[in-house]
């Protein structure tokens, strides 16, 4: 049996895969809220870090990483600029960070997703592979914060209720 492509069809648009990612920023957002606050920030297993700094890290990454894309600037990653004190500090950032998501990558082009970019002169992958590892990366790190949340007998929300 032999099959012959005639046509190239697309699996997914940049509006889908941006609906995708916002859907896990939206459950990343709620783990954040259910933490209680000296917890977010105090609370660890293993010596892994608290969730607060983790999600430090995907504000750190995700705004200022599409940023770097659309404007074609590569620099260093740095969480050093933002230490919020407070649960209501760490969501307000959130928040605005996830409109700079939308700014950004509304600004990138189909064409741009093949494109190669040197991720904070770090990562030199296509521009789709950059954004597949924010995803990537977020959802790992909110696994983590699942299990702090049981580990605190809290029950997280399913993993698949992403409004």
């Amino acid at each position: 049996m032999t099959t012959t492509a005639t046509a190239t069809t697309q699996f997914i648009s940049s509006a889908q895969l941006l609906e995708h990612w916002q859907g896990h920023r939206n459950l990343t957002r709620r783990v954040i809220e259910m933490f209680p606050e000296k917890e977010l920030f105090e609370f660890s297993i293993g010596g892994m870090r608290p969730f607060a700094k983790l999600a430090v890290e995907l504000v750190s990454i995700a705004g200022p990483a599409l940023k770097g894309i659309v404007e074609g600037q590569v620099e260093e990653f740095s969480e050093e600029a933002f230490q919020p004190k407070t649960k209501e500090e760490l969501l307000a950032k959130w928040d605005s960070e996830t409109e700079v998501i939308n700014q950004y990558f509304s600004q990138i082009s189909e064409e741009r997703f093949q494109e190669t970019f040197n991720l904070f002169g770090q990562y030199e992958f296509p521009v789709y592979q950059n954004i597949l590892y924010f995803v990537d990366n977020e959802v790992h790190h909110r696994g983590q914060g699942f299990v702090y949340l049981r580990a605190l007998g809290i029950e997280p929300p399913f993993f698949w209720e992403r409004f």
